[in-house]
């Protein structure tokens, strides 16, 4: 097999990017592969601002400066890890059943195949079709959602499909299993003031960002390991659970959120859990400076990536 690794910096300038997250191989067949990065460049169900469909590629562009070597693992994610990048979704723009359709289509091979899904949206109305393709697969799944916003809303604009209702939808349907699922960070001003009480009602465990402060750090990582166990659980990211200083490129932000450095010793410090998808959502390259808000979202897939890699490495995959 021709080498996993990406060309060096010193020998390939990282500007000569054939559009691949961090230069990986481009793939087509997933046979044998751990993983398999892919884009969802779909924003049909925004309802403020638009231009995440961009965000795959925003992604993949400044993710050349990612190096295969994590430092904080003691791993080459390539080689401990076949995979690479699929490419993207084929969706309609428009409309959003079609689009569903055609991602839970594109994800049904890489599932049968073995391989851990990392999606790059893309709104986050994308994950109810991400979920209907793992779920299909792994059963009834733990959701551990990093996000501003509940997104748990039983319609918006009377429409049931949109970013603000995937985890409602993926109730109804049976795809996430609430009583070991738990969603981190959210914030901001409510319309409905028993916002958190509904998702409670519906059996979610909330810890809003002012919780997480006063509980600091390691005690939101220890009520997540014990929320989710040994549970399969699907990661989603929205950006914007990043304070908007660090994440300025995203549809509706929420100023009081965390910090990069934040962001990521909380994912570095889930690594035993046992993930059977991700994604990262809601990167919106038009209104984004200097690349701040895809470039922290292609390090947050590339520590994916890295626990796939440390997991593996040490027998626990």
């Amino acid at each position: 097999m021709a080498s996993m690794q990406p060309p060096s910096a010193s020998s390939s300038p990282r500007f000569c990017n054939t559009g691949s997250f961090m230069r990986m191989p481009r793939m087509d067949d997933p046979t044998g592969m751990d993983f398999a990065v892919f884009g969802i460049p779909f924003d049909t169900g925004s309802s403020y601002r638009t231009g995440s469909r961009f965000g795959p590629s925003a992604i993949r562009h400044i993710s050349s400066m990612i190096k295969p070597n994590n430092v904080i693992f003691e791993v080459n994610i390539l080689n401990e890890l076949t995979g690479g990048d699929f490419g993207d979704v084929n969706i309609v723009p428009g409309y959003i059943e079609p689009s569903y359709a055609a991602i839970t289509e594109f994800m049904q091979p890489l599932l049968e195949a073995g391989a851990v899904p990392l999606g790059l949206g893309g709104d986050h109305a994308i994950t109810l079709a991400e979920l209907r393709a793992v779920a299909a697969k792994h059963g009834k799944v733990s959701l551990l959602h990093f996000d501003s916003h509940l997104d748990l809303n039983e319609s918006v604009f009377g429409q049931p499909y949109n970013h603000g209702t995937p985890f409602r939808r993926a109730l109804e349907e049976g795809l996430i299993d609430p009583s070991t699922s738990i969603q981190l960070g959210m914030r901001g001003s409510l319309y409905d003031p028993d916002d958190f009480k509904i998702a409670a009602d519906l059996g979610f465990k909330v810890l809003p960002a002012h919780i997480m402060r006063e509980m600091g750090l390691p005690a939101v990582i220890e009520a997540i390991q014990q929320r989710v166990g040994d549970t399969k659980v699907f990661l989603t990211f929205d950006i914007d659970f990043v304070d908007p200083a660090y994440a300025p490129g995203t549809g509706t932000p929420e100023v009081g959120g965390f910090t990069s450095w934040e962001v990521l010793s909380l994912v570095r410090a889930l690594k035993n859990l046992h993930y059977v998808g991700f994604d990262i959502v809601e990167v919106m390259p038009g209104i984004d400076q200097a690349e701040l808000t895809a470039y922290l979202a292609a390090n947050i897939g590339f520590e994916f990536l890295s626990i796939l890699a440390f997991q593996k490495k040490n027998g626990l995959r």
